[in-house]
């Protein structure tokens, strides 16, 4: 009774909104099982408004709202740039993919980022591009589902007291259920209204350390010299309000293109352009996404820096070791249950928006890029294969963060990086390209998807001078090159005039 007393409105309220998204997946649950355009892209009938929030909501998980806020704890100021570099990302995304990406993948009856591959560059060799394209997706969302879960368990450890394992099972369990319920309505429809507790909490979580400090005098006057330590031991001083002192740009750079460019090829974004209904909502999305993210990256992204102001030497000794633990810290130490309550509700609202966005990703990548291909079944048990596979693929993300291989924002920047130089450039080139080639994509994927690995576990650990280049780097520029010069080189592998006119084809509508 001690425990449901001094945690009550934060249960309350945290089981309120576990409620919702529950019942949100079993209200679509009969009109996702009406066919697989229907579970995969919702039929490409979701308003602008909804598009809009959802993408938001997704590109901004317990990644950003955990994990990067948590890093300027050791990084100071100087990690907010990061919340810049993604809002431009999130305009180029919006204003270069958007319309060409809704117009193509409709013409051509795409339901799946794979499919696309196949359908636009139309081979047998697409064939193959479109299962290697899914075997990067769950390779890659393997390493992006475990942050998100191992984000949002810290915060119930850190607030409620949850055993981590139990929390990581409770996150992964819920989200699972509403996905494989609604599909795509739910995934859509659930992180619309996430999207807006996030809006809300983000500028939540930026009053706290000013409210407990006693206002703006007090909190700067904290964080503009510290006693506190950097992880290395040495005293921070005025490192968290100077840029550059505590992290080099060359880092934050790479960090921030390796999760901005997420936004411009990682299949859980470019899916949200498939399922907007028309023009006129494409264009309200294209202009207000960015303002939602703009807004709350600028409040959460330097938020752990204020963080000090609120933070015991020794409290600040343990945090700079761990910044995963930073937001729940901040939020045991204000020590408010409605406060505590609502931020639990978004961010639990952070994870689990990206988790359904890439649970479904994943099986539809498995059950329809890879199985239908290899072995085509009845369309009638494509969906049913598919949420088996959900589930069990869950199940493996789960026991995986009981052991997790990094913290938050290095699992979700790999993830990123995997995918933005494997996918972009097969991408724009099938949306802008008339002389891309299929041959063009699959040895750019191949190219991304290495240099990404040799990069990060053969090189950029063993030498000083390299610990800030971010694998994003070489691998985007190997893989862009790639693609352009062996499309050149192979420009008679190009699909026939006839296709190209069906994919570039000029429409008055979206």
């Amino acid at each position: 009774m001690t425990y449901f007393s001094e945690h009550y409105v934060t249960i309350l309220l945290t089981i309120l909104y576990v409620g919702g998204c529950l019942y949100i997946g079993w209200y679509f649950k009969k009109k996702a099982s009406q066919g697989v355009e229907g579970y995969y892209v919702a039929k490409r009938e979701i308003p602008g408004w909804v598009i809009s929030l959802a993408f938001f909501s997704t590109s901004a998980s317990t990644n950003t709202y955990i994990g990067q806020a948590g890093k300027s704890f050791q990084y100071g100021l100087s990690w907010a740039w990061m919340g810049l570099i993604w809002t431009v990302f999130c305009i180029i995304s919006w204003q270069l993919l958007g319309p060409k990406m809704r117009f193509q993948t409709a013409r051509l009856k795409s339901f799946t980022i794979p499919d696309y591959f196949h359908l636009r560059y139309k081979s047998e060799l697409a064939k193959s591009i479109r299962v290697l394209s899914a075997v990067i997706i769950l390779f890659a969302t393997l390493w992006y589902m475990i942050g998100i879960a191992k984000g949002c368990a810290h915060v119930l450890t850190s607030v409620l007291d949850i055993p981590y394992e139990y929390g990581s099972f409770a996150i992964i369990a819920i989200t699972c259920a509403y996905t494989i319920w609604g599909g795509m309505y739910s995934v859509l429809w659930t992180d619309a209204i996430q999207g807006i507790i996030m809006f809300g909490v983000a500028i939540l979580m930026l009053a706290i350390p000013f409210i407990y400090v006693g206002g703006p005098d007090n909190l700067l006057e904290a964080i503009r010299t510290t006693e506190h330590l950097t992880k290395s031991g040495v005293p921070i001083k005025s490192g968290l309000v100077t840029f550059g002192e505590l992290v080099s740009f060359l880092y934050i750079l790479g960090i921030g293109l390796s999760i901005g460019m997420k936004q411009l090829s990682e299949p859980k974004n470019l899916i949200r352009f498939y399922s907007i209904d028309n023009a006129k909502s494409m264009r309200f999305a294209m202009i207000w996404t960015p303002v939602f993210l703009g807004i709350s990256l600028v409040c959460v992204m330097g938020l752990g820096a204020l963080v000090h102001s609120m933070a015991t030497p020794d409290e600040a000794a343990y945090l700079i070791q761990h910044t995963d633990e930073v937001i729940g810290f901040m939020l045991a130490k204000f020590d408010n249950e409605l406060v505590s309550g609502i931020c639990v509700a978004g961010l639990f609202a952070a994870g689990m928006s990206s988790l359904a966005s890439v649970i479904i990703i994943i099986g539809t990548a498995f059950v329809k890029d890879i199985w239908h291909v290899i072995k085509p079944m009845p369309q009638h048990k494509i969906v049913p294969r598919t949420k088996w596979f959900m589930a069990l693929y869950c199940l493996l993300v789960y026991v995986l963060t009981l052991y997790p291989m990094a913290g938050i924002v290095e699992l979700t920047a790999f993830a990123g990086a995997v995918f933005a130089a494997s996918f972009f450039p097969a991408i724009f080139g099938g949306l802008y390209l008339k002389w891309g080639t299929d041959l063009g994509a699959m040895t750019s994927m191949i190219a991304g998807m290495f240099v990404n690995i040799i990069w990060r576990f053969a090189i950029r650990f063993e030498y000083d001078a390299l610990k800030d280049v971010h694998e994003i780097i070489p691998a985007f520029i190997v893989s862009m090159m790639t693609y352009v010069v062996v499309s050149l080189w192979s420009r008679k592998r190009a699909p026939d005039a006839a296709h190209l006119a069906v994919v570039f084809g000029v429409s008055k509508k979206a």
